[in-house]
């Protein structure tokens, strides 16, 4: 399942990505996230590997993020693997103007086993929850 959503911040794109590109604001904006583990590599350059601890209700969640680009102020993206869980997201920041940045994140998720299931009967939530994530971006950086 392939999907794109986008946001308006109501903030420079060079403060946009200064907010974006730092592990210690994750928990700022990331309701649910218990720890974020530098697993490989260099450190949020392309290659490196990372282990993210998610509580989503009753449930806890571990994924791996593998950063695939990383060409800022323009794009971010990664590979994101849970159990039955494949989630490609390209993540592009385009400059309206000198206050206005705009977010637009490109997603594909490829499931597997159970979740494939789930996936079938619930891919609106996918995008809903995906874009529940930019809105607290932009909270998150529009009170900073």
């Amino acid at each position: 399942m392939k999907f794109t959503v986008k946001i308006k911040i109501n903030l420079a794109r060079n403060k946009v990505i200064e907010l974006f590109d730092s592990t210690e604001n994750l928990k700022k904006w990331q309701p649910g996230l218990l720890s974020f583990e530098h697993q490989s590599g260099t450190p949020g350059e392309v290659g490196a590997k990372s282990r993210l601890q998610y509580k989503m209700g009753k449930r806890e969640i571990e994924m791996v993020e593998t950063i695939t680009v990383k060409n800022l102020p323009d794009e971010f993206s990664g590979i994101y693997e849970a159990k039955g869980v494949w989630n490609e997201v390209k993540n592009y920041f385009y400059e309206v103007d000198k206050n206005t940045t705009k977010w637009v994140s490109e997603n594909e998720f490829r499931c597997s086993g159970f979740m494939k299931i789930i996936a079938f009967f619930m891919s609106g939530s996918f995008k809903k929850e995906t874009m529940k994530y930019l809105e607290y971006f932009k909270e998150f950086t529009e009170n900073s």
